[in-house]
């Protein structure tokens, strides 16, 4: 299995000979705007992606399929749906199906709670995008568990640290995890996505497993950059085994 972060949760996945796109942001620097309940903020996202437009074009033209947490325009942004085939597979929540068949995606799969397709099995998890106000306006997002014969992988969402995920952790016991971290936050209200704090709990779940954060300096309510989350890890003797990526990093899970 191959995991290449692109920016923020934009991430391809490479399993089963099939090729996954996860929740794709893919409009230039700035073109997403400004985030509300922001005061000090940069147009979004913060960066580019770590491709020129041709090379950009060449990963899209082999895309299997695409996988969604959620609908929020930093994992699913206007260019997406602009360039993305609506006959691609979208593999979802059921909640998301209304919304990507009325932007013309045709080839819907959703995940109620287990689903089967070109050998990989998705099972929907729960995810916490926050707290008491913010987290209720954030909505409801989802991780999933992809498994083959013989690989596993979780991609927890955007969440917070909370029981449902420990509970993941524990029943599936996947062999590589990728967490969304940076603490976002707006300026009112607890964190949205995990602290380095949060990371380093989940970490200590499963000893053997491999540890992905992504997720980290594309957004400006973004608190915890790389290099903030790279020390605490190092400071729990974690480095082995978790990895903060880098925008356009690939990792072949064969030989880590």
């Amino acid at each position: 299995m191959k995991i290449q972060l692109w920016r923020n949760a934009t991430t391809l996945l490479e399993i089963n000979g099939k090729r996954i796109l996860v929740d794709p942001m893919l409009g230039a620097k700035g073109s997403m705007g400004l985030l509300p309940m922001l005061k000090e903020q940069l147009p979004n996202p913060l960066v580019d992606l770590p491709f020129s437009k041709q090379e950009l074009e060449d990963q899209l033209q082999n895309v299997d399929a695409v996988l969604l947490t959620h609908l929020h325009p930093d994992h699913w942004d206007a260019e997406a749906q602009r360039v993305l085939s609506k006959e691609l597979p979208v593999v979802c929540s059921p909640e998301l199906v209304p919304e990507l068949n009325k932007q013309g995606f045709t080839n819907t799969l959703a995940v109620n709670k287990t689903l089967k397709w070109e050998g990989v099995q998705f099972d929907i998890t729960e995810a916490r995008h926050g707290t008491g106000e913010i987290g209720a306006m954030m909505g409801t997002v989802h991780g999933f568990v992809l498994q083959t014969s013989a690989e596993s992988l979780y991609l927890a969402g955007d969440t917070i640290w909370y029981d449902a995920i420990a509970s993941v952790l524990h029943k599936f016991k996947p062999a590589h995890i990728v967490l969304n971290g940076g603490a976002a936050r707006f300026d009112r209200g607890g964190p949205i996505l995990m602290t380095s704090e949060d990371l380093i709990q989940a970490a200590k779940v499963l000893t053997s497993s491999s540890y992905y954060i992504v997720h980290l300096e594309a957004l400006s309510h973004s608190r915890e950059g790389r290099a903030r989350i790279s020390s605490d890890l190092a400071e729990h003797g974690l480095k082995k085994r978790c990895f903060v990526l880098a925008d356009g990093e690939v990792v072949d899970t064969d030989v880590n």
